[in-house]
C-alpha cells in the first residue's frame, strides 16, 4: 500500500516517472490513470518516448485528462502529424498557450502538475508538423473561443510571413498588435522551453533577409535608440552576435575578435579572457571546458593547436 505523501508527489513527476509509477502496484496504477488533474499537463519530452509516440498514442495519452489538457509539450516526437495534434486540440480547446524552444530548462519546467498557472502547447523539432497544420490548429482554438495567449514558431519548417500573419490575426482576434518586449540574443534563446521569454509569438519577420525567424535586438545603447533600432536588428544569420553581451558585431572586429571556438564575441569582450599560449585566441565561457591546460603552468592550449601539433608530429614520424 504506498503512502499517502507518494500519492500527492504525483503532481509533481515527469511524464517517464508517472507511467513506471502507474506499474509499480495496482493502487498507483488506478490513481494514475483514474485522476484527470495529473494529464492537464503533458510532456513527452525524451527518447525512447519521444520517438516511439505515435498519433494515435498521443491521442490516447492526452485523452487521460478528459478534455482538460492545458499544456501538451512534444520534443521530437518525429512521428505526430498535423492531423494527430489537431484531433488533440479539437478535444481540449481549453489550451491557451502553444510554444517552441531548446531544452537544458526542459527538466525544471515538465513537471505535470495542477499547480501551474501557465498552459502551454510545445512542438518543437516535431518534424511531422508544417507551418499550414499548425495555422489550421490556431484557427479551431480561435473559432472553439479559445484564449491563446502564447506561440512559439521557432523550429517549424517553412514557415512565411502569410503563415505569420494569419497566426496573429487568430491571436489578437484581428486587431494586429506588437510586443513591446524585446529579445536579446543569447545561445538559451535557442533552449526548447526557454521560460525567460514573455513574448506571445516568438518569432518575426527578419527585416533583412524577410525570413521568419528569431529577431534579435541589440544591447548597446546606441543602437537601442529608436533612430538607429533597425540598422543591427536581425535573425542571427545576419547579424553576427556577442556570445556574452548580445551585442552586434561587425565585420571588422569579428576579424580581430577570432576564437578557439565556433562562437563569436566583440571586443569588449574578448579583451579579458585568457588566450591560448600557441595562437592567442581564448574560449568564450560557454566553451571553456575545452581548454587544455599546461600543468603546471597556469596558461592554457586551445583544442584547434593541440589537434595540429598531433596531426604534425604523425606526418612527420610518418616521413621520417
Amino acid at each position: 500500500e504506498p503512502h499517502a505523501a507518494l500519492l500527492l508527489s504525483l503532481a509533481y513527476l515527469p511524464l517517464r516517472e508517472l507511467l513506471s509509477c502507474a506499474g509499480a502496484c495496482r493502487r498507483l496504477r488506478d490513481a494514475v490513470a483514474g485522476d484527470p488533474l495529473l494529464w492537464r499537463r503533458v510532456a513527452v519530452a525524451a527518447p525512447p518516448l519521444a520517438r516511439r509516440l505515435t498519433d494515435e498514442a498521443l491521442l490516447a495519452l492526452t485523452g487521460r485528462a478528459g478534455g482538460t489538457l492545458r499544456s501538451l509539450r512534444l520534443l521530437g516526437c518525429t512521428r505526430v502529424s498535423d492531423a494527430g495534434l489537431l484531433r488533440v486540440v479539437e478535444r481540449n480547446p481549453g489550451i491557451t498557450e502553444i510554444l517552441s524552444m531548446e531544452s537544458s530548462t526542459l527538466l525544471k519546467d515538465t513537471m505535470i502538475s495542477t499547480r501551474a498557472k501557465i498552459y502551454k502547447l510545445y512542438m518543437p523539432r516535431c518534424t511531422g508538423l508544417t507551418a499550414e497544420g499548425v495555422v489550421k490548429i490556431v484557427q479551431v482554438l480561435y473559432e472553439c473561443m479559445g484564449n491563446l495567449n502564447r506561440i512559439r514558431l521557432h523550429g517549424i519548417c517553412r514557415m512565411t510571413k502569410h503563415h505569420l500573419d494569419a497566426i496573429s490575426s487568430a491571436m489578437y482576434k484581428g486587431n494586429q498588435q506588437e510586443d513591446d518586449q524585446s529579445l536579446f540574443y543569447s545561445h538559451r534563446v535557442h533552449e526548447v522551453l526557454n521560460t525567460n521569454d514573455e513574448r506571445r509569438i516568438d518569432v518575426d519577420v527578419c527585416p533583412m533577409c524577410t525570413n521568419v525567424r528569431l529577431v534579435f535586438d541589440c544591447t548597446r545603447d546606441g543602437c537601442r535608440r529608436k533612430d538607429s533600432r533597425a540598422q543591427c536588428r536581425g535573425c542571427f544569420f545576419c547579424v553576427a552576435r556577442c556570445e556574452t553581451c548580445g551585442g552586434c558585431i561587425d565585420l571588422e572586429e569579428l576579424s580581430e575578435t577570432e576564437l578557439a571556438c565556433s562562437d563569436f564575441l566583440c571586443m569588449e569582450c574578448w579583451l579579458p579572457l585568457p588566450k591560448c599560449s600557441t595562437c592567442n585566441r581564448p574560449y568564450c565561457k560557454r566553451h571553456e571546458n575545452l581548454k587544455v591546460d599546461l600543468s603546471p603552468s597556469p596558461q592554457f592550449t586551445c583544442h584547434r593547436c593541440v589537434e595540429f601539433s598531433s596531426n604534425s608530429l604523425e606526418n612527420l614520424e610518418e616521413s621520417s
